[in-house]
C-alpha cells in the first residue's frame, strides 16, 4: 500500500483528474426506448401510464405517489424541474408513448460521483428489454460521455425488487445506512450500491450481448438472461 512521508497509508493517485462533466439536457436514444429531459407537458401521459398500477404499490418506497390525478403529478414534477437533479421521461422508441421516469441526482462532478434514482416504471415498461436499455443508456452516458468514476444506486433496504434490479444490472452492494431517512412518515434504512468506471467495460459488454436482437425470439422473449452473461 502506498504511504506518505509520515508512513501513513494514502489512496492511489488519480492522474490528470480534472473532474467529470455535469449531465446536459441531452436525449438518450436506444433501440427500444428514448430518454428525453422531463417536461411539464409529460404529466398527463405519465399519469396515464402510472395508472396501470391500480393498487399504487409501485410507489410504496418512493418519495411521492401514488397520484390521485394529473394535477398531483404536476405538482411533483414542478419540484423536479426546479431542483438540482436531471429527470428523464422514458418513451417507447416506436410509438413515443410515455412509459416511466428516472433521474440523475447527487451529482458531484468534482468527485466524479453521480446517482441514478427516482425510478418509476409503468407496468408496460417493467420487465422489458426497454427497461434494461433505459438503465444501460444512462450508465453509458455517465461513464462514456461524462467521465464519472462512480455510479450509485440507493433504495429502501426493504425494497427487494429494487435491490434485485441493482444486482442484476451489475451494481455492487456496499452496505446499509440505518435510519437514513424518513419517507411518508416511516423510517428508511438505505441500501447502497455502486458501479465504478473500471467495472463499466465488462458491464457494457454484458448489456450489449443481452440487448442484441439475436438474444430475443420472435415474441420478444429473451434467450439468455442478463444474469447468465
Amino acid at each position: 500500500m502506498e504511504t506518505n512521508a509520515l508512513g501513513q497509508p494514502v489512496g492511489p493517485e488519480v492522474p490528470g483528474w480534472a473532474g467529470a462533466k455535469p449531465p446536459p439536457n441531452k436525449v438518450l436514444t436506444g433501440r427500444h426506448v428514448v430518454l428525453a429531459p422531463l417536461e411539464m407537458s409529460d404529466a398527463p401521459a405519465l399519469f396515464e401510464a402510472y395508472a396501470e398500477d391500480e393498487s399504487g404499490g409501485d410507489c410504496t418506497y418512493l418519495f411521492s405517489g401514488p397520484y390521485e390525478d394529473t394535477s398531483a403529478l404536476q405538482r411533483v414534477i414542478t419540484g423536479y424541474l426546479t431542483g438540482p437533479d436531471l429527470f428523464y421521461c422514458i418513451r417507447d422508441a416506436a410509438s413515443g408513448r410515455a412509459l416511466g421516469q428516472a433521474s440523475f441526482l447527487r451529482i458531484a462532478p468534482e468527485a466524479g460521483s453521480i446517482e441514478v434514482g427516482n425510478i418509476l416504471f409503468s407496468r408496460s415498461l417493467q420487465r422489458t428489454a426497454g427497461a434494461t436499455e433505459a438503465m444501460a443508456l444512462m450508465m453509458g452516458h455517465v461513464f462514456d460521455d461524462l467521465g464519472y468514476r462512480r455510479y450509485e444506486w440507493k433504495c429502501n433496504a426493504l425494497n427487494v425488487p429494487s435491490r434485485r434490479a441493482a444486482e442484476r444490472l451489475g451494481f455492487t452492494f456496499e452496505g446499509v445506512f440505518r435510519q437514513a431517512l424518513v419517507i411518508k412518515g416511516r423510517n428508511r434504512d438505505t441500501a447502497w450500491y455502486s458501479i465504478l468506471d473500471s467495472e463499466w467495460p465488462l458491464q457494457k459488454a454484458r448489456f450489449a450481448e443481452w440487448l442484441a436482437p439475436e438474444n430475443f425470439d420472435a415474441e420478444g422473449r429473451q434467450m439468455r438472461a442478463l444474469s447468465e452473461i
